[in-house]
């Protein structure tokens, strides 16, 4: 949402992502037109200890301080970007006639829906494409809106842990950013990609066409939702929830041959799930992904609807969720297109400083977890600067 200029360099800003489970950090470097890993950290967050505020925002600023520590990022200029549940996004439609008021048309909107000051407030829009609305023509536009205490606040996170905010960012474009270098050839402008990126709380779907962002929209159903369905259905708190539904991983990793038994916090002394606790587990993560699969379903049928005659190519998963295979398996059944798990470091160099590169709870060498930080950390690099394949 704000965003000052950035030069080009082979250094780049560090890229934040600030979830409700974990930080993480990457700093990316460009080197003879190709893309590289210079350090990346990840540190979990206390279950539940976003409940409390203030609480949550020591931990987050302690975490980041300590992942400063170790020496392995270069400068402190940082890419952040802003909690889902303090971005209103809304789509609004206006007449043709209207195109040269967009912007009182969204200051009015942004107070009538949101109850935003659009004197002190941030208001950005994108315009999405023209859309039929019964016989008229209109905009397509979606309206982006944070209001001016919440952006300082997020401000004052980076600058007490030590950073220089050069670039405040949005879920939604960075995680988009991130896969759109994989979209600059002249057949893929035709194509429209949705990515779904599946964090702790909530899920956000993008839609991409042409380099450009179509359709946004935010779902309230992520990773805790999941974990909540498990305590409920056992009987038992959301942090044992949350070791349960490891251990089911790791076995249904260990006999897929995938080898998470090495994962942390697992040991190989501990009692497997019995036969009854299993399928209790599975129904429960079942119901859930069902839930969440119809909303993005939704997303789909909203999209070829309002967009007549630009047909969806694909889905792209990301997100800490992405590994949860009860949900692919359920997303892969329920909609109507091919999906795939995103792979956001497919093609960068990880060798340049391998010692310095801690991308953490990677199960399968995909790292979609990481998607949003690397939208960030590509914030406002020229396509000059990198070559094709990047």
């Amino acid at each position: 949402m704000i965003s000052w200029n950035l030069k080009t360099r082979s250094v780049r800003p560090i890229g934040l992502d600030i979830g409700h489970s974990s930080v993480k950090m990457i700093q990316l470097g460009v080197s003879g037109g190709r893309i590289g890993v210079l350090a990346a950290e990840k540190t979990c967050i206390k279950l539940n200890i976003d409940d409390n505020p203030e609480a949550f925002r020591q931990d987050v600023v302690s975490a980041v301080k300590q992942m400063l520590a170790k020496g392995s990022f270069q400068g402190r200029s940082v890419v952040s970007c802003l909690p889902n549940d303090n971005v209103k996004i809304t789509s609004v439609r206006i007449g043709q006639t209207e195109s040269d008021q967009i912007e009182q048309v969204l200051r009015k909107e942004a107070v009538h829906r949101f109850g935003l000051d659009p004197q002190t407030d941030s208001i950005k829009y994108v315009d999405a494409g023209s859309v039929h609305h019964g016989d008229e023509l209109k905009n397509e536009l979606i309206l982006f809106a944070v209001d001016a205490q919440t952006t300082k606040d997020h401000i004052a996170v980076l600058e007490d842990a030590g950073l220089e905010p050069v670039a405040i960012d949005t879920v939604p474009f960075a995680l988009f950013r991130g896969f759109e270098r994989w979209q600059r050839r002249e057949t893929d402008k035709e194509h429209t990609v949705v990515f779904v990126d599946v964090g702790n709380r909530s899920t956000t779907v993008v839609f991409g066409r042409g380099g450009e962002i179509s359709f946004v929209k935010q779902i309230p159903i992520g990773g805790h939702r999941f974990s909540e369905g498990v305590a409920e259905k056992l009987g038992i708190n959301i942090a044992e929830a949350e070791r349960v539904r490891e251990r089911l991983r790791i076995e249904r990793g260990s006999a897929e041959g995938i080898g998470e038994a090495s994962e942390e916090g697992w040991c190989d002394t501990e009692e497997r799930l019995d036969a009854a606790t299993r399928q209790v587990v599975v129904d429960a993560l079942s119901s859930v992904a069902e839930e969440l699969a119809k909303e993005v379903s939704l997303c789909l049928r909203y999209f070829t609807v309002t967009f007549r005659g630009k047909r969806v190519e694909r889905a792209v998963l990301s997100g800490g969720e992405a590994y949860e295979s009860i949900l692919l398996n359920v997303l892969r059944r329920q909609l109507t297109v091919e999906i795939e798990v995103a792979q956001p470091l497919k093609g960068f160099d990880l060798s340049s400083s391998r010692e310095g590169i801690n991308l953490g709870g990677d199960r399968r060498g995909l790292l979609c977890e990481w998607a949003v930080a690397v939208g960030l950390g590509l914030k406002n690099m020229s396509e000059a600067s990198v070559g094709a394949e990047a």
